[in-house]
């Protein structure tokens, strides 16, 4: 932990009684209940992250007679949202972990194994244990596998040592991240900040800890010493538009260095060497810190079940789901729900609130013979931190069209102090409701 936690302290008080309510309203308040189904339906649900733990509570709440499982091996909760905020030293690693076990209802049972082969065809999910499931509906929640060992020379136990951080590895390692930056912020060198060429979890996330970095750097007087420098995956540096050309401004009011189309792929830890692919070939850049973000890619049971898309990420192995009802496009007992959905927008916890009540909706009309009538937009929300203590709340849909959620009072191209206080004191309290299918 480090003195700049007293960047917000003295607003805390008037945040305490309001910025959960603001939250609330911002993604949704708590759901009406609707009339509880009878059925003696087998639902599986594979994952007890966000999306997984969120929809068995409000299924329990609306069907009788459900026998709802959920297949997980983490003992674990990870609010994973929170890993920016310990890499920035705001926060302990203590902070995103809970008991998996602790958010679930009475009337889920949870086996703590993880699954190791889907049978769509046969309706079976066996465990790592060898237990054979059946099922009549299966919603699929795993979420993503962080593929560090496609990049040579890169491994978890690097984390820390010889200036390497990765926020996403987890809140240990977020923690170990944070060290190091501080290190490397004190000292000066050179910082490298990428993002992978693969679909990811909270696309903002490369943006925010790179422009933290700036900003620890200037709080030190120390920025003449740094030079940080981005290198985006493509020729854009985020996928909305509009949100990709004000960081582009604010990258160079803040002599971040940037250069497009550069992928990393791999690293000599020894000489603090990182190599990327270009379109003109392989490019070396030294560092003195590197923020490292793996390919991300659907589990390897997700991809040998045959439920991904045949001819679209066929190297992730995303789910094919139809992107307005998270149905499945040939099983359609199965649903997608979360990071593992092959659709062209919602990998954040954000998306997961507005995800869960769709994917509720049509499983429950399919119980009751009839089709269901909410569709999800793609919805997806980025609280992009700019510096300690501001931020953008940046929100879209599928189609890139900016969806705010308080037009006329947060405008999501600015750098706001309310707009930090949603992603650092608001947000927890509002996913915490969200695991237990309140908002």
């Amino acid at each position: 932990m480090n003195g700049f936690d007293g960047v917000v302290s003295s607003r805390r008080g008037f945040l305490g009684l309001a910025g959960g309510s603001a939250a609330l309203l911002a993604l949704g308040s708590a759901p009406v209940q609707a009339a509880r189904v009878k059925t003696a339906a087998r639902i599986i649900i594979l994952g007890a992250g966000a999306a997984g733990t969120a929809l068995a509570n409000r299924l329990v709440d609306r069907l009788e007679g459900a026998e709802i499982t959920l297949l997980d091996a983490r003992k674990q909760h990870l609010y994973q949202p929170g890993f920016t905020l310990i890499a920035a030293g705001l926060k302990p690693a203590g902070y995103s972990v809970s008991a998996t076990k602790d958010w679930l209802p009475q009337g889920v049972t949870l086996i703590e194994e993880a699954a190791a082969e889907i049978d769509p065809v046969a309706r079976t999910v066996t465990s790592t244990g060898g237990t054979v499931l059946a099922y009549d509906f299966l919603v699929v929640a795993t979420g993503l596998t962080l593929d560090y060992d496609s990049i040579p020379g890169m491994s978890l136990d690097l984390i820390g040592s010889n200036g390497i951080g990765s926020v996403y590895a987890g809140p240990d390692y977020a923690a170990k991240t944070w060290e190091a930056m501080d290190t490397f912020t004190s000292e000066g060198g050179v910082g490298l900040f990428s993002r992978p060429a693969t679909e990811m979890k909270c696309a903002g996330a490369p943006l925010k800890y790179t422009f933290i970095t700036d900003d620890y750097a200037v709080r030190k007087g120390t920025r003449d010493k740094v030079e940080i420098k981005y290198f985006a995956h493509n020729k854009a540096f985020f996928s909305v538009p509009i949100v990709s050309e004000k960081v582009r401004m604010l990258f160079g009011e803040r002599d971040i260095q940037t250069a497009f189309e550069h992928v990393l792929i791999a690293l000599d830890p020894g000489k603090r060497i990182a190599t990327f692919q270009t379109p003109e070939g392989t490019r070396e850049e030294g560092y003195d810190f590197i923020n490292v973000i793996p390919p991300m890619r659907a589990p390897d049971v997700v991809r040998a079940s045959g439920l991904s898309w045949a001819d679209k990420w066929t190297d992730q192995g995303w789910i094919e789901v139809d992107k307005g009802t998270l149905r499945h496009a040939r099983f359609p007992e199965v649903f997608g729900l979360g990071d593992i959905c092959g659709v062209p927008k919602g990998k954040t916890a954000a998306s997961v609130k507005w995800m869960v009540p769709v994917v509720e909706d049509h499983l429950v009309a399919q119980i009751e013979g009839r089709e269901g009538t909410q569709i999800y937009n793609g919805y997806t929300s980025c609280p992009l931190i700019t510096r300690i203590g501001k931020a953008m709340l940046v929100e879209f849909d599928y189609n890139d069209n900016l969806t705010p959620s308080f037009p006329g009072v947060i405008a999501p191209l600015e750098e706001l102090w309310i707009s930090w206080l949603m992603k650092e004191i608001a947000l927890k309290p509002t996913y915490n409701a969200m695991l237990r299918g309140l908002a």
